[in-house]
C-alpha cells in the first residue's frame, strides 16, 4: 500500500501486542525496541542466541510478548524486536522479569553481534489511525518503516505535528481504510530519527495496492484542495530526510507471552 512517501506522515507500531499488565490501556502508550546487526557469516549462531533467550524468557514465564521481524530491504542483515505498547511503569515490571535472561543473552547473543541499538517509541494517538482493535491483531507478515528526520527547530516540529494530526483527522472523518500509528522516539541516540512509520500489509500483493482515494486526494475532499496544498507543503518543508525499509514478521525468533 503505498501510502506514505517523503510527503506524507509520520510513525510507527511495529506490532501491536498487548501486555498482561497494562491495566489501564489509555496509558499504553510506550513501545522498546531493539535493533541488531550481525554479518553474514554470524546469522545463524545469532538467530540459535536468539532462541535460546527466548526459551529462558519462556522459562521465567516473562508476561510481556518480543516480536521479531527481520529487514527485508536496506541492511538486510537487521532484526528488530519491539515491546509493547505497554505502560511505562511497565517497564520496571518487564525489567525484573526479563533479568534472569541477561547472562544468556550476553553468552548466546552478543558475541555474534557487529552492533545493536534501543530506543522508546511513544504512540501519538492524535497523530495516528488505527482501526479500534489494533492492539488485540495479531502481529503483520510485512511492515513498510518510514523515518523521518526533522529539520532542526521547534517550528520544524510543530509543523510537522500540526500536518500529522490535520490528515489523521481527516482520515477519521473520511472513513479512510488504510492505517498508520505515529510513534515518536525517545532516547534514541544521535543520529536516531524524530518519528518512525509503519504501513501494515498482509502480503506483497497488498503492499502494491494503491489506496483509492490516494492520501492527498482524501484530504483534498475533506479540506478542499488549497487547503491540502498548504498542509502538504508545510509537512514536506519541515521534513530533512525519510529513508524508508521492509521487514518481515519472524515467529521463529519471536517470543509470545502465554494467557
Amino acid at each position: 500500500m503505498k501510502v506514505l512517501t517523503v510527503c506524507v506522515v509520520a510513525a510507527l507500531a511495529a506490532s501491536a501486542v498487548g501486555s498482561a499488565f497494562a491495566a489501564d490501556s489509555d496509558k499504553a502508550v510506550v513501545m522498546r525496541d531493539y535493533t541488531d546487526t550481525v554479518s553474514p557469516a554470524n546469522q545463524q549462531a545469532y538467530e540459535a542466541g536468539v532462541k535460546a533467550y527466548n526459551q529462558c524468557l519462556r522459562e521465567h514465564h516473562v508476561k510481556f510478548s518480543e516480536p521479531t521481524v527481520t529487514h527485508e530491504t536496506g541492511n538486510d542483515y537487521m532484526y528488530s524486536t519491539d515491546v509493547g505498547p505497554i505502560t511505562w511503569a511497565d517497564l520496571d515490571t518487564l525489567d525484573a522479569q526479563a533479568k534472569a535472561c541477561d547472562a544468556s543473552w550476553r553468552a548466546q547473543g552478543n558475541p555474534h553481534l557487529m552492533s545493536e541499538t534501543s530506543a522508546f517509541m511513544v504512540i501519538q494517538p492524535d497523530m495516528s489511525h488505527l482501526p479500534a482493535d489494533w492492539k488485540t491483531q495479531t502481529p503483520p507478515p510485512l511492515l513498510h518503516v518510514i523515518d523521518y528526520t526533522l529539520k532542526p527547530g521547534h517550528d520544524a516540529r510543530m509543523a510537522f505535528t500540526d500536518a500529522v494530526k490535520k490528515i489523521t483527522a481527516a482520515a477519521a472523518k473520511a472513513n479512510w481504510p488504510y492505517y498508520w500509528s505515529t510513534m515518536q522516539i525517545e532516547g534514541g541516540g544521535d543520529g536516531s530519527p524524530d518519528y518512525l512509520l509503519v504501513i501494515r500489509s498482509k502480503n506483497w500483493a497488498e503492499v502494491g495496492m494503491e489506496p483509492n482515494p490516494a492520501l492527498w486526494k482524501m484530504v483534498a475532499n475533506v479540506y478542499g484542495q488549497s487547503s491540502a496544498d498548504a498542509i502538504r507543503k508545510s509537512l514536506n518543508d519541515a521534513i530533512a530526510k525519510a529513508p524508508d525499509h521492509f521487514d518481515k514478521y519472524n515467529a521463529d525468533l519471536s517470543y509470545t507471552a502465554s494467557k
